[in-house]
């Protein structure tokens, strides 16, 4: 296994791919996705642990949407079971990807820690408990400062952790060197992974506005009922797509 540069453009391809993908197997990936956002959202809310045990989890269950888009491109409908891939992968893969959500939790939370010496928490509130912030607060300069550290602070920490699940359960790389080749692989294509972010801003945007202009065609309830499900569905898209920059960001 090594590195495989490509060019730029190659982000646009990965936004392509995970929207073909998706609509492959549109119920099978959606409703993927919504399971593992229930899963996630149930544990979270666990008194005492649920916020780190929810974060430390999150490897695991983004190389499940991965493993199914795996399946959905080759033409196979991924069943539920292939969000707990991470945990069917022998005892010593499930150990290192165990290491491996703890770290994440661990960065995350310190991230979190550091945002909250700038405004006293309420970002780090707001991120993780979903806690009620009033429209002054967000505009307080505080508050905005701590989400610009929380925002800078939180980008290496994703390429750290982009490509690193797949590494460990697809190629058996341990925890602490998955986090440098996944680091090495988004650096060495930084620009297709520029390209890919901004596409799927891109596509962010256009939903939006679509739907607002449905929304004021047939009436402003409309935006409630379609705006949320819409959301989720380019979300589920947006993880769809993950496997694509992991499976050409590396070559045997």
């Amino acid at each position: 296994m090594k590195l495989h540069p490509v060019s730029a453009r190659t982000g646009l391809l990965w936004v392509r791919e995970g929207i073909k993908t998706f609509w492959r197997q549109p119920l099978a990936m959606s409703g993927l996705f919504f399971l593992f956002m229930a899963v996630v959202s149930v544990i979270s809310v666990l008194p005492l642990i649920g916020t780190a045990l929810a974060l430390a989890l999150l490897p695991a269950a983004t190389l499940g949407l991965m493993a199914a888009a795996r399946e959905a491109s080759a033409g196979k409908f991924p069943m539920p079971t292939v969000l707990a891939s991470a945990f069917r992968a022998g005892k010593e893969r499930l150990t290192a990807m165990l290491q491996l959500g703890a770290y994440y939790a661990a960065g995350f939370l310190l991230v979190m820690g550091i945002s909250a010496l700038f405004d006293g928490g309420q970002f780090a509130q707001m991120y993780l408990g979903g806690g009620n912030v009033t429209a002054e607060t967000i505009q307080s300069d505080d508050f905005q400062t701590a989400m610009l550290v929380g925002m800078t602070l939180y980008l290496p920490l994703a390429l750290l952790f982009w490509h690193a699940p797949a590494l460990v359960h697809w190629h058996g790389v341990s925890p602490i060197k998955s986090l440098f080749f996944s680091f090495m692989a988004c650096w060495q294509n930084k620009w297709a992974m520029l390209v890919y972010l901004l596409g799927w801003l891109g596509v962010f945007v256009l939903g939006g506005v679509v739907v607002s202009l449905i929304a004021g065609l047939m009436g402003g309830a409309v935006m409630q009922v379609v705006l949320y499900p819409a959301a989720l569905l380019m979300a589920a898209m947006f993880f769809t797509s993950f496997y694509f920059t992991f499976r050409d960001s590396f070559a045997e």
